[in-house]
């Protein structure tokens, strides 16, 4: 009797020994399969870094641009307002009479008028030409980083179409029978 009571503690320890060395090796298993789920999730943020890098390049060259543009304007408008006021002093100089003064002061201001409104004319047409190479831009960034993703989707779909699926079990094993 005591032979056999140590045969089943013996056979116990062994399917528990057994089981322990499963236990063991299963979570190896799992942090090895993690990791590479990982690894791989962190690849495939490369062309989206990419992208997003390749966007601010284009926003930086496009902002430069802007400013540029305006700072060429600025100096548009500042060698037209000091042409223009040379050109009034000028003409007080040379006027005979307080009314030809009077005359030439208003034919200023509506030129000065004239050139406001074309100036800013002008620099909204600059920003809107920016608002749409930003807009461009981002379309442009977010398609491609859109269709990566619609792209890695697919790709996923059919590697898990493609995988051993295990065999279902039968229908009749899970019921019980109405007797």
């Amino acid at each position: 009797m005591a032979s056999r009571a140590r045969e089943f503690v013996n056979e116990r320890s062994r399917e528990l020994a057994e089981r322990a060395r499963r236990l063991g090796a299963a979570p190896v298993e799992i942090a090895r399969s993690t990791a590479l789920k990982s690894a791989g999730r962190i690849q495939s943020l490369k062309e989206p870094a990419r992208a997003l890098s390749r966007s601010g390049v284009r926003l930086t060259a496009i902002s430069q641009s802007t400013a540029q543009s305006l700072i060429e304007l600025q100096a548009e408008i500042v060698d037209s307002v000091l042409s223009n006021a040379a050109a009034q002093l000028e003409r007080a100089a040379q006027s005979e009479s307080v009314m030809d003064l009077a005359r030439d002061q208003a034919d200023v201001l509506r030129a000065t008028r004239q050139r406001i409104i074309e100036d800013l004319n002008k620099a909204v047409a600059i920003f809107r030409d920016a608002g749409g190479n930003v807009r461009g831009a981002a379309v442009q960034a977010y398609g491609g980083v859109a269709e990566q993703a619609t792209r890695r989707k697919s790709a996923a779909k059919k590697a898990v179409r493609k995988q051993k699926r295990p065999a279902r079990k039968t229908a009749a094993r899970g019921r019980k029978s109405k007797a």
